[in-house]
């Protein structure tokens, strides 16, 4: 499976939303529900699904799922 479909898993159940399809341009705009705290939900469940950790300064750097998927990747 790969980052992309993986990520898009996380993005279902953290939002509850089995129809969510992300891109590498999806932005919190595009998808209901995504505010401040359902932000650091998804960072810790995608931290969990992937084994990885975001600083906290990385974080504050992503403009859209594209930019998520380049930090996971460059991790694993």
């Amino acid at each position: 499976m790969s980052t992309m479909e993986t990520l898009n898993q996380v993005f279902c159940v953290v939002f509850d939303d089995d129809d969510i399809q992300i891109t590498p341009e999806t932005t919190a705009n595009d998808i209901d529900g995504w505010d401040s705290l359902s932000h650091i939900n998804l960072i810790v469940a995608v931290e969990g699904k992937f084994g990885i950790r975001f600083q906290h300064g990385e974080i504050l750097t992503f403009r859209n799922v594209g930019d998520l998927i380049r930090s996971i990747e460059a991790k694993l």
